[in-house]
């Protein structure tokens, strides 16, 4: 079956047959779509021609791009896309040994204040798409949002007067998040100047592309890896890095857990607690690196001489 065919029939399957939220339909969207352009630059075009060698190729380039809860998402819409496929069409499963875990070990990586400074002044913000790129960054980063909440963004729920975004998080929860008042002014101009140079037709969407249409997740990606090769970054930033320089950033600033939890959307503040981790491993690095004590060469003493 041919992959464009196939997508799009199961799409429909998981929208109409099994009810699935146009969120998650969505979601699936955006994880197939990538999974299946990695197939097209692969000379694959037909599902029969798909193996598990392949899958297990994608998800380890994507390993090094997102973070270990995104892969493990994307490897189970792979699943179901072929579990899907041999039911209806009586198709082999390459998926069937494909088994990802979340990683529980791993801190996650942030950028320092510095980097986030560096790399939101290197826009050419007089550039109309520059600007919109500038814009979304300052989002995710000053919001602390997903990559799909900050493209989803709609007009009437930002509220640049008061400093506020109400954001629609997973399971179709809404939160609150307080906008910083370096961000209102950016975010401003981006609304009443630079997208009204972008609208086509009317849309509810904040962020729009030049062409007048919805930014994708995967577009912000690729523009972070561009900059990470501009910029002669080594930690590889995504926008999950940027969500967890937010929370990095507001603990080491002062905020309590509980509130980060919420401004995050975790439903579990076991969640939220991992950053607790990285500012412990901050509060060790800097002990051995500054403490008098660590930088004191060891004194020899010498053997006690034994009585004549």
């Amino acid at each position: 079956m041919k992959l464009e065919e196939a997508l799009k029939e199961y799409l429909v399957h998981i929208q109409v047959n099994e009810g699935r939220s146009p969120r998650t339909v969505s979601s699936y969207d955006e994880d197939l779509k990538q999974y299946t352009a990695f197939l097209s630059e692969h000379n694959v075009t037909d599902t029969a021609e798909i193996t598990y060698q392949l899958i297990e190729q994608f998800i380890t380039e994507q390993s090094t791009l997102k973070a270990s809860s995104s892969v493990v998402r994307m490897a189970a819409s792979i699943r179901s896309f072929h579990h899907d496929l041999a039911f209806m069409h009586n198709e082999a499963d390459p998926s069937l040994n494909l088994e990802v875990h979340k990683s529980t070990n791993t801190l996650p990586v942030y950028c320092t204040v510095d980097e986030i400074s560096q790399l939101m002044s290197s826009f050419d913000d007089t550039d109309p798409n520059q600007y919109m790129d500038h814009a979304i960054l300052e989002a995710i980063y000053s919001c602390g949002l997903r990559v799909s909440e900050a493209v989803s963004l709609t007009l009437n729920r930002v509220d640049l007067d008061s400093g506020k975004v109400r954001v629609l998080g997973k399971g179709e929860k809404e939160r609150i998040v307080p906008i910083p008042q370096g961000s209102i002014s950016l975010l401003k101009y981006w609304r009443d100047v630079v997208r009204p140079v972008f609208l086509k037709a009317k849309t509810p969407l904040f962020f729009i592309n030049r062409f007048g249409r919805r930014v994708t997740p995967r577009y912000v990606e690729l523009m972070l890896q561009r900059k990470d090769v501009e910029l002669g970054f080594t930690k590889h930033i995504t926008p999950h890095k940027l969500r967890h320089s937010y929370a990095t950033h507001m603990l080491q600033g002062g905020a309590d857990l509980r509130s980060i939890q919420e401004m995050l959307g975790h439903s579990n503040i076991q969640t939220t607690e991992i950053y607790t981790h990285v500012q412990n491993r901050q509060m060790f690095t800097s002990y051995e690196k500054f403490h008098p004590g660590e930088s004191l060469q060891k004194l020899e003493i010498p053997a006690k001489k034994k009585d004549k």
